[in-house]
């Protein structure tokens, strides 16, 4: 069974292995995240159906995987006061749900369970060394080292998005110029404001923008004008890929990986990223680690957070 825990709604889904490496998912039951034990009320109500549904009992089930943003403790099984998740301080879900049902269970943050999904089951499939980044609203990473998920002493291996990349630049991670500032929806849409913005105090008038409206301004928002050829939202883009290939030549660098695997925004847009992050990839790695690692978009989609989920329980 795998919880996905999110800020704006919870996911429970039953998976059965279909062989080596293969998982099937068959079924899945979604629900609005409300405070945490109205929440975690429904986590139980909502297993207890699946269970139910497909003529199960407890005894049939494996593991319990939980994917959850963190801060958590995956050691103690402790969720620690996440931000997108107020009143979620010190909750031992492990322990809850163990108990619950008499089945072990483990949870991850969302990043490592990603990174565990495209491990087993996606695009980083039969490596030992790989990186998978999320490249969404934030930027995340997981580790997977000499074939198992590496989370450091206290679940705080991974951050990439908090490394600097220059002195100045939008805010990710609290800290301006971060990786996540450049490589991130929220960054791109900084980027973007601060080049419409300059735009229009110069009297020049930017298509996409008509309105002025710069707080409406999104990173997709910025893609559909840069695929409809338009040469400043393609530039926005560029910055982005650039910045994108400075800090995978430190991570490539530092971990000498076989596959970096990239989701959500570069996923999409693949094509416009990869010429101008490999060139600085080329100049700026080691030639012998660049050479034998792949750069790749993920390929569990829109399904990665119940592959997520139950990757977590698959790999216990």
């Amino acid at each position: 069974m795998g919880v996905d825990i999110g800020g704006t709604k919870c996911a429970v889904t039953y998976g059965r292995s279909a062989g080596p490496s293969e998982i099937e998912v068959l079924d899945k039951e979604s629900f609005a995240t409300t405070d945490c034990a109205a929440t975690i009320e429904n986590i139980k109500a909502a297993l207890h159906r699946v269970i139910e549904r497909n003529s199960l009992t407890c005894s049939d089930i494996y593991s319990i995987g939980i994917s959850c943003g963190g801060p958590l403790d995956s050691a103690s099984g402790v969720v620690m006061s996440p931000p997108n998740l107020p009143g979620w301080d010190n909750v031992p879900i492990v322990k809850i749900l163990s108990d619950e049902f008499g089945v072990k269970a483990a949870i991850h943050n969302d990043a490592n369970a990603c990174a565990l999904a495209e491990w087993t089951f996606g695009a980083g499939k039969g490596t030992r060394n790989m990186a998978f980044l999320t490249f969404g609203t934030g930027l995340g990473a997981g580790l997977i080292l000499d074939g198992r998920l590496y989370t450091g002493t206290n679940d705080n291996a991974g951050e990439l998005g908090h490394i600097r990349l220059a002195d100045f630049g939008p805010v990710g991670y609290g800290k301006a110029g971060s990786f996540e500032g450049f490589c991130s929806g929220s960054g791109i849409r900084q980027l973007a404001q601060s080049a419409v913005r300059e735009r229009l105090q110069m009297g020049v008038p930017v298509d996409w923008c008509p309105d002025g409206d710069i707080e409406g301004i999104t990173a997709k928002k910025v893609a559909e004008a840069m695929y409809a050829g338009d040469a400043l939202a393609r530039e926005i883009y560029a910055i982005s890929a650039r910045y994108l290939g400075v800090g995978l030549s430190v991570l490539i660098d530092i971990i000498n990986p076989e596959v970096i695997v990239i989701g959500s925004i570069y996923a999409r847009n693949e094509e416009v990223f990869k010429p101008l992050m490999q060139q600085v990839l080329d100049r700026e790695s080691l030639p012998l680690a660049n050479k034998v690692c792949r750069v790749v978009p993920a390929a569990l989609g829109e399904s990665i957070g119940d592959y997520a989920a139950l990757s977590v329980g698959a790999n216990i």
